[in-house]
């Protein structure tokens, strides 16, 4: 039998990116990284819970530049996860989903998921 000198099925590789695809990517990969989040969250009630000496060692994780990253990251996955996930229940009911709406609102749940981490942060920051 012959071999056929192309893929058998295309690939990642073969695909033109689409912010649609990405995005759909993205609501995938943000959910494990809230749920990861969530373990920390997790850990540090714990810790919380534990008393003094495990609380102020989570506190110093948290504290620190490392732990600051973390925590805006799990901000910025939480919010992306939710409103992809906003998006999704309004494409379950059949609004949106032609391709120049479904386009457009992938870059409005971008813009929308940074704008509430950084409002989330200025508020942090702020009351301190």
């Amino acid at each position: 039998m012959a071999q056929a000198s192309r893929p058998l099925s295309p690939h990642i590789q073969i695909y033109r990116w689409y912010i649609t695809m990405v995005m759909s990517i993205v609501h995938r990969a943000t959910g494990i990284a809230t749920t990861v989040g969530l373990l920390g969250l997790t850990w540090w009630l714990v810790a919380l819970a534990s008393g003094p000496e495990a609380f102020a060692r989570a506190s110093a994780v948290l504290d620190s530049i490392l732990g600051g990253l973390l925590l805006f990251g799990f901000t910025l996955t939480f919010y992306l996860h939710a409103v992809t996930g906003v998006r999704h229940l309004i494409w379950d009911a059949g609004y949106g989903l032609e391709k120049g709406l479904a386009t457009s609102s992938s870059y409005l749940v971008a813009g929308i998921s940074v704008g509430l981490t950084l409002l989330t942060w200025v508020a942090i920051l702020v009351v301190g």
